[in-house]
C-alpha cells in the first residue's frame, strides 16, 4: 500500500468520526431542549417526535458506517437523510408555532440543514458510483 493510501484512509477515519460525533451531538442537543419544552399537549407531541426523528441520525449514520456493500450503504444513508430532514421539520414547526422562541433554536437549525446537506450529498456520491458498477 501506498503511503499516500493510508494517508487518504486515516483522514476517512477520521472524517468517520466527527460525523458520528456530529451525528449524537445533535441528538443530544434534542434531547436537552426536549426536556425543556413546555408542559403542554402540542409541546409534547412535537418533542417526541424530533426526539425519535433525531436520536434516528445517528443511530443510522452509525449503522451506515458498519454496512458491507455500496448498496446497503445507500439505503442506510438514504434513511439518514429522511430522518434529518424530519428532525428539520419538527424544528420548524417548533419556532412557527412559537412553541419555542425561533432564536433558541437557531443554531440547531442550522446544524441540521448542515447535516442534511451532508448527508444529501454522500447519499448522490453514493447512487453515482452504484449506477457506475
Amino acid at each position: 500500500m501506498s503511503e499516500m493510501g493510508d494517508e487518504r484512509r486515516e483522514e476517512y477515519r477520521q472524517y468517520i468520526e466527527r460525523m458520528k460525533a456530529r451525528t449524537k451531538n445533535l441528538s443530544l442537543r434534542v434531547i436537552h431542549m426536549v426536556k425543556a419544552l413546555p408542559k403542554e399537549d402540542a409541546a409534547n407531541i412535537l418533542g417526541k417526535q424530533i426526539l425519535r426523528s433525531a436520536t434516528s441520525v445517528g443511530a443510522n449514520y452509525r449503522a451506515a458506517c458498519r454496512v458491507r456493500t455500496s448498496k446497503e450503504f445507500a439505503a442506510k444513508l438514504r434513511i439518514v437523510c429522511e430522518e434529518a430532514d424530519e428532525t428539520q421539520y419538527w424544528i420548524e414547526l417548533l419556532m412557527e408555532s412559537n412553541i419555542v422562541q425561533e432564536s433558541k433554536l437557531h443554531d440547531l437549525h442550522i446544524e441540521c440543514t448542515e447535516l442534511l446537506a451532508i448527508f444529501t450529498t454522500a447519499l448522490e456520491t453514493a447512487r453515482r458510483k452504484l449506477r457506475r458498477h
